[in-house]
This record gives C-alpha cells, structure tokens and sequence, in this order.
C-alpha cells in the first residue's frame, strides 16, 4: 500500500488542530471524544444538543470523508454536563494517507481535553446469533495492518485497552450488550471466506478495517477507551451471500433508533 508522507510532528500538528477547534466551537474544552463509524450516522441525533458543527477540512491535518455513510463534519454536542467531540467521519488506513492521518482525530480529540474516546464502527460478525444490527462491545482487538501509530520507544501496555470499566457501565445500561475480540484488516476489499476462518482461529469475533490504530493512539494520549461494533452482516463465508456497502449502511439505518438511545444512555456517565 502506498502511503503519503506523515508530517514531521504529528503531535504539534493536533495541537494546531485543537486550537482551532476552539475557535470554530468557542468550547474551551470537551470531555469525551465519538467517532461513528459506517452505519452510526443516523444515531447522532440521540446525543445532544448540537453547539456547533464545522467541517473536518476546516482543521488543519483533516482531509475529506472519502467513504459513503462518512458527512466529513465534527459536532460539539452537549449532554448533560459533557461537552461532546463528535467526529462523524473517519481517515481509513487503505485511503493510502499514512497512519499519522488515520489518527490524527484522536490526537486532536486528546489535545482538545478529551478524557475518553468512543470508537464505533460497523462490521462483519462471526457468529450467527449476531444478527445485522446487534451493537457488540470490543473486548479486544487483533491489528492486522502490521503498523503501529507508534514510533520509536514509545511502550504503551494495552492489557486493558478497551476500559473493563466501560463495558462493565455498558451492560448496567444494557444488559443484552455482548462482546467480541475485533479484528482490523488493511480492506478496502472485504475479507475472504479464508481469511474470516483465521480470524476466527485466531480468536475474533468481529472483522472491519479500521479502530485498531486509533485505540492504540487513544491510550497513547491517557484517555480511556470504550469500542463498540454495530454488525452489519455476517462475515464472508458464513451466510454464503456476497458482502457490500450498502448492506452495511442499510443495517446502521435500520438500528439508528437504538444505537442513539444506547449512546445517550452511556457517553452521558462516561
């Protein structure tokens, strides 16, 4: 995969980034940073009151939403007495833009106060029962893209990555909620029936392309982190049907009404 070429100081550039979004905002500080991934669009309403939404180009080091389901805007929204960072696109690691890109919301959430991040995404589930639209809480994950957003001697522990604490708050609000091991692939194409089956081996329940570097970033930058997959069909090899995106974007719709009300209920108590 050919990558573009990172910037020098990827930390000072979110610092620019955060100052901005002050400005934009006129919120010196948010608490608790979302990214909502394909499929969570409709859900965002549930959230809050809306403060102020800019575009993600109005950011230095942001680019475009380059993926169908993405708006390429940022929201401050306010819940109870959380100011919220509501990023509703993401930069995918096989957009070719380098890692430093695909993390660089994170770095900006972080360096603009945040304490905990949300990571949602949709995905392909491994077991049956996961029927289209169940929300299934990230245990932990498998990264796959052979990158960190790491460099040099920069040892981050990730025994507890996706906060226990979290999960544990998620299923006093929902006690249905499950939970899986996630596991990134470089994408865009979706995996093979093979490749769903190592997964499997190795010990995942959910297959997607992306969410991995940007809970190692997150943890990087102290803040805790909460992941939760919404399936959108089962993994190739496992219904027998053939995968797309539409399919995903159809299943985000039809779920909106509960994953807006299960992240009103969470973020609020983070």
């Amino acid at each position: 995969m050919t990558e573009t070429t990172s910037p020098a100081d990827p930390y000072a550039l979110a610092q620019e980034a955060a100052a901005r979004l002050r400005e934009l905002t006129g919120v010196e500080s948010h608490d608790v940073a979302l990214v909502l991934g394909s499929g969570w669009l409709p859900a965002v309403d549930a959230l809050g009151e809306v403060t102020a939404e800019i575009s993600t180009t109005d950011l230095p080091g942001f680019s475009a939403a380059a993926v169908a389901g993405h708006s390429g805007k940022i929201r401050s929204v306010r819940a109870g007495d959380r100011q919220l960072l509501v990023f509703l696109s993401r930069t995918h690691y096989y957009e070719g833009k380098g890692v430093d890109a695909v993390v660089h919301g994170v770095r900006t959430a972080a360096a603009a106060g945040c304490r905990a991040m949300v990571l949602t995404n949709g995905c392909g589930g491994l077991k049956k029962s996961w029927t289209p639209g169940t929300p299934v809480l990230i245990s932990d994950h498998i990264n796959l893209t052979g990158r960190s957003p790491l460099v040099g001697a920069r040892f981050v522990d990730l025994t507890d990555l996706y906060s226990s604490r979290l999960r544990a708050m998620c299923r006093e609000v929902d006690p249905s909620l499950d939970e899986g091991v996630y596991v990134q692939f470089t994408g865009p194409h979706y995996e093979t029936p093979a490749e769903v089956r190592m997964a499997g081996v190795l010990g995942g329940h959910l297959v997607g392309m992306s969410t991995t570097l940007e809970a190692i970033a997150a943890r990087e930058a102290g803040m805790e982190v909460l992941g939760i997959s919404l399936v959108t069909n089962l993994a190739a090899g496992i219904s027998g049907k053939p995968l797309n995106h539409e399919e995903v974007l159809e299943a985000g719709r039809a779920a909106a009404s509960r994953m807006g009300d299960l992240l009103s209920r969470i973020v609020p108590r983070i």
